[in-house]
């Protein structure tokens, strides 16, 4: 593995993904605490989710397999938690099966398109259309997926403690968890739709 692989901003990715799994395996113990305490951690995760971009582009270690590890990061964090919050039935099972899909067929497009020099995001981005580039691409709306899904994990934890169960808040992480499974829809639907033109564009 070269130097240029083990470098601050992978290696931020690769312990946020380690501190998620420690997050979500102390849910499976009994007791308010380890809750609010996988609360906390699960904080620190969401946090550090902007961590690696910042130094690589602060420390010029941006990289191309670095951008691959942030995506499969993002990825296996998001699934992660769906998937433990199905086993412990918090949430229903179709909420990880409809990332799973989801995820699996958009990546597996951009992932192509990749090969073309276009990207997810910016100015090269696969998106051809304003409305797709507005729902996929634009800052505003990656930006208010990620704050309803970070909420969406914290609350569906903090909704499990006797504190939190003693307010609203189960009902308002319902509210996030679905509301994340639409954005999650409404997202992933212009790159499916898109995709022919552009396939079809470097043929």
């Amino acid at each position: 593995m070269s130097a240029s692989t083990i470098n601050v901003p992978n290696t931020i990715t690769v312990a946020r993904v380690v501190l998620a799994l420690v997050a979500l395996s102390i849910l499976f113990m009994d007791g308010d605490t380890v809750k609010w305490i996988s609360f906390c951690l699960t904080i620190v995760v969401i946090w550090a989710d902007g961590l690696d971009g910042y130094f690589a582009r602060k420390l010029n270690q941006s990289t191309k397999f670095g951008g691959i590890l942030d995506i499969a990061g993002d990825r296996a964090v998001e699934m992660a938690y769906w998937i433990v919050f199905s086993c412990l039935h918090w949430v229903p099972v179709f909420v990880p099966l409809l990332y799973l899909v989801r995820g699996t067929f958009v990546d597996a497009i951009r992932s192509h398109v990749s090969e073309q020099g276009l990207t997810a995001f910016g100015k090269n981005t696969m998106m051809q259309s304003k409305v797709g580039k507005f729902l996929v691409a634009s800052n505003f709306s990656r930006f208010t997926y990620a704050v309803v899904k970070a909420v969406a994990f914290c609350l569906v934890i903090a909704a499990q403690t006797q504190v939190g169960q003693g307010y609203a808040i189960p009902s308002i992480a319902m509210f996030c968890v679905y509301a994340s499974c639409v954005f999650c829809l409404v997202r992933g639907l212009p790159v499916v739709f898109e995709a022919p033109s552009v396939f079809r564009h470097f043929q």
